[in-house]
């Protein structure tokens, strides 16, 4: 059988980039090599676009894949069936692509940009759609969409800049007026728990939004959800499925950005300690979350289960979860029967039947 072309891509421009190259570099050393030629494309943080020339993967986190002697530079032409281009010299090289599995967090990755360019390409691709990705990366849209399909959600207010800008204390006792601290901020549209902080007090919540607001634009703040963090990950297209639930016990103020990829303090447990109509009840409404927002391929989907009544509240989702060796979405899946490897195939699977 004629192996497939996939292009991983990894990097950008986003905050997220180094949680990027810490996914690729999984990705890269589980993706089947007797099934799949491989072109690993990293974009650096300024948006140049690399073919990676080696096969230690290990130079992605590291921050040396750059520097790699037989790096060309490369792009994927937005001209249909032309598929990826890459430069050496004078000399242009093309190479098929049968998919690409974008393996890109947050901006021009995950927001729906990459998707258009893949989209006009004509190239399929692992992950949502231009629509749902754009929907699930803004943060407000997702509350709108989930609100409206009636799935149980925190209570938030909108920020922004404009608004902050225009009068600090009048946001602060918007905020202060609708919500009990403490209180969570987040920009809308970055993921990681980049820019996210806790606020308990009038002090820390203007630090959090002027934080936020040098990520986005907009920005929520949310009600505290006193409950366990649950996670669920999903796979499939018309039909998907969604994998035990798995439960995140931070060891911090909460799951942020050092807690999930620096620090080894957050306990994880596969499947969460719920009981199993709680735990049942998540996965129903991970699944009406992922429909609802339209989403293809893979999502993973983000709970508080409260710890009084043991309902069941949406946090957020994401449309392309972290790859890393630590992260929940492979891990999940591990559990549910399904091999790091083995998802893979199916990613690239469901990206073609598209």
């Amino acid at each position: 059988m004629k192996k497939l072309s996939v292009c991983v891509l990894f990097g950008g421009v986003s905050p997220e980039h180094e949680v990027s190259l810490r996914s690729a570099e999984s990705v890269l050393n589980n993706i089947d090599k007797e099934k799949y030629n491989v072109f690993p494309v990293g974009i650096t943080k300024d948006g140049d676009w690399i073919l990676f020339g080696g096969t230690d993967y290990s130079m992605l986190p590291a921050g040396t894949w750059q520097n790699c002697e037989n790096n060309r530079r490369a792009t994927i032409s937005p001209v249909h069936g032309q598929g990826l281009l890459s430069f050496e010299n004078d000399c242009v090289v093309r190479e098929r692509i049968d998919v690409v599995f974008p393996v890109l967090h947050g901006e021009n990755g995950e927001d729906g940009s990459m998707q258009g360019l893949l989209q006009i390409a004509g190239l399929p691709y692992v992950g949502p759609h231009v629509a749902a990705s754009a929907a699930c990366m803004d943060k407000t849209i997702t509350k709108l969409i989930a609100d409206h399909a009636g799935v149980r959600q925190a209570a938030w207010h909108l920020v922004t800049q404009r608004d902050f800008s225009h009068s600090e204390d009048a946001v602060l006792s918007a905020v202060e007026a609708k919500f009990a601290y403490p209180v969570f901020v987040k920009p809308a549209g970055t993921g990681s728990s980049v820019g996210v902080s806790k606020a308990t007090d009038r002090t820390s919540l203007l630090e959090a939004l002027r934080i936020a607001l040098s990520f986005d634009r907009k920005v929520l703040v949310e009600e505290f959800i006193d409950g366990q963090e649950v996670e669920v990950a999903v796979l499939g297209n018309d039909n998907p499925f969604a994998s035990v639930c798995g439960e995140i016990d931070s060891g911090a103020e909460f799951y942020d950005y050092e807690a999930k990829y620096i620090s080894d303090c957050a306990s994880l447990y596969i499947p969460a300690r719920l009981p199993e109509d709680v735990a049942e009840c998540v996965r129903e409404q991970a699944i009406r979350v992922y429909e609802a927002l339209g989403c293809r391929g893979l999502s993973r989907v983000d709970f508080f289960v409260t710890h009084e009544g043991q309902e069941v509240v949406f946090n957020e989702i994401n449309t392309m979860p972290g790859f890393t060796s630590i992260s929940m979405y492979p891990k999940l899946f591990e559990a549910s029967g399904i091999a790091y490897s083995k998802l893979i195939d199916n990613l690239i699977s469901l990206a073609l039947d598209e």
